[in-house]
């Protein structure tokens, strides 16, 4: 136990800053001093021998930016693929409840839906982002995948919406428990490179997208082919994902938690300190609005193609009709787009302010806006007119993406002051995410209600709105949340 609360206290320092080099064997550079920690290379090295081998491998590990995250970013993968699919095959269910032998769905029955899964998932995140920083976020996020499996063969079994509405709760729960430990695990793991944090970052956003948008691809087909029973196999997906994170990611990969020696209500009055600060509340709104308007372009958009087409809406090309599977296309080229973004995006950290590229990114979901906006009214339009405004729309998606790296990067910026609680700031994603997703679904199943497609791009535009309000006070704070560039040793000739 002192041997694991020294390598705690080890990587405390090497979270603020390693070595510019640290090799796997071999002797350190002797004197040169570690100007981040105080500590002279030959102390360091003598406390690295004092540890066990398990501790110093994860010490090294991490300070040569070795740690385990391509393994915690393929479990996310694997785990947002079943969720991806879940969320698809059960819309398209409810396209078909009654033939199944349910009550008829409306749109504020899907608007329900999504935000018992969000409700579930904000309220679970804070929990778990803070048991997390006592436990191990590795061991939480074994959590995920299991509360997934679960809800997944319930929802299979059933054609109660009230029993539905139950499994989307323990859903929520899975996201809750997998997201906050996941990105603790990955600001700990790239604590000391922008960089890497900024690629990192982009990743996760690339695996989670890329995973629910490899979801709604095979849901459509999947679902067509064998119906309900589709949710059982999804149920396997499930079960792939735990198994990375139980056997790719190494009980010691990370150390002891700090947080761990603290009393459980200190946990969260400083929960409650870091909910205080202004940094997080300038990032909130901004945040919150971005991800109201992407529940927007997804759920309720996805519900409104897929149903039978209201008269009520007749001048609305895009209204209902469409097939599951071309719209499972459709959404693989959209990701495609989205993907390519996050990873532009993200490898611009170093160059380019985080605020910079979320006001970009909004201007880009504006352009999205505009174009399906005339699309959804171009009957009769010449076809290079249409063509023209798929291209707008095209490139708006791939500056949008940028914008969701680059407030995940802020956040995990904010780590850097609460370095034993990472898990519990980074649970404010998923509140973030919770608050926005739970009123795009709220605020556009009653716009879909009255006003169809249109509804939901008048909705979306006035969030965009909001989401440009804070932005300003937020930029001027933005130096100040955890970006002070501090020289690295020079590295032994």
């Amino acid at each position: 136990m002192a041997a694991r609360a020294g390598a705690s206290r080890l990587m405390g320092r090497l979270r603020h800053g390693p070595p510019a080099a640290l090799p796997r064997g071999g002797p350190l550079p002797p004197s040169t001093p570690d100007t981040l920690s105080g500590m002279s290379f030959a102390r360091l090295a003598g406390t690295l021998r004092s540890l066990p081998a398990s501790a110093r491998r994860t010490v090294l590990d991490v300070a040569a930016g070795r740690a385990p995250v391509t393994a915690v970013l393929l479990g996310t993968f694997t785990l947002r693929l079943a969720t991806g699919v879940t969320g698809a095959m059960l819309t398209f269910y409810f396209g078909r409840f009654q033939h199944h032998g349910g009550q008829p769905v409306q749109s504020w029955h899907v608007g329900v839906m999504v935000a018992l899964f969000f409700a579930s998932e904000l309220i679970g995140s804070p929990i778990f982002g803070i048991l997390s920083d006592r436990i191990g976020h590795r061991r939480v996020m074994l959590v995920g995948p299991a509360f997934g499996a679960i809800a997944v063969i319930i929802t299979g079994l059933t054609v109660s919406l009230p029993v539905i509405a139950f499994t989307r709760l323990l859903e929520g729960g899975s996201t809750a428990a997998s997201v906050p430990s996941i990105l603790g695990f990955i600001a700990f793991a790239t604590a000391s490179d922008e960089l890497a944090r900024g690629r990192a970052v982009a990743r996760f956003e690339a695996a989670t997208l890329a995973g629910i948008l490899c979801g709604f691809v095979v849901a459509g087909p999947l679902f067509d082919l064998i119906g309900p029973p589709a949710f059982f196999l999804n149920a396997l997906l499930y079960l792939l994902s735990f198994a990375i994170y139980r056997y790719g990611v190494r009980r010691d990969a990370e150390p002891a938690p700090a947080a761990s020696a603290h009393d459980p209500r200190e946990g969260l009055h400083r929960y409650a300190r870091i909910l205080r600060s202004r940094e997080v509340w300038f990032l909130a709104p901004t945040w919150i609005a971005i991800n109201a308007t992407l529940g927007l372009f997804t759920t309720q958009t996805l519900f409104q193609l897929v149903k039978q087409r209201d008269p009520m809406f007749a001048d609305q090309q895009l209204m209902g009709g469409f097939d599951p599977t071309f719209i499972s296309l459709g959404l693989g080229v959209g990701g495609l787009l989205f993907f390519a973004g996050l990873l532009y995006w993200g490898g611009r950290f170093k160059n380019l302010r985080r605020t910079t590229i979320i006001f970009r990114g909004i201007a880009g979901g504006f352009a999205v806006l505009v174009a399906g906006s005339i699309i959804n009214h171009a009957g009769g339009s010449p076809v290079p007119f249409i063509l023209a405004m798929v291209a707008l729309a095209a490139g708006g998606l791939f500056v949008l993406a940028g914008a969701t790296p680059a407030a995940i990067g802020l956040l995990a910026d904010v780590t850097e002051a609460f370095p034993d609680d990472r898990g519990a700031i980074m649970g404010l994603y998923s509140v973030f995410l919770g608050l926005g997703q739970i009123t795009g679904a709220l605020v556009g199943g009653e716009s879909a209600q009255r006003a169809g497609l249109d509804g939901i791009f008048i909705a979306s535009f006035v969030l965009l709105g909001i989401a440009l309000v804070p932005l300003s006070h937020l930029r001027g704070y933005e130096h100040q949340v955890g970006r002070v560039a501090v020289p690295r040793p020079p590295r032994a000739v």
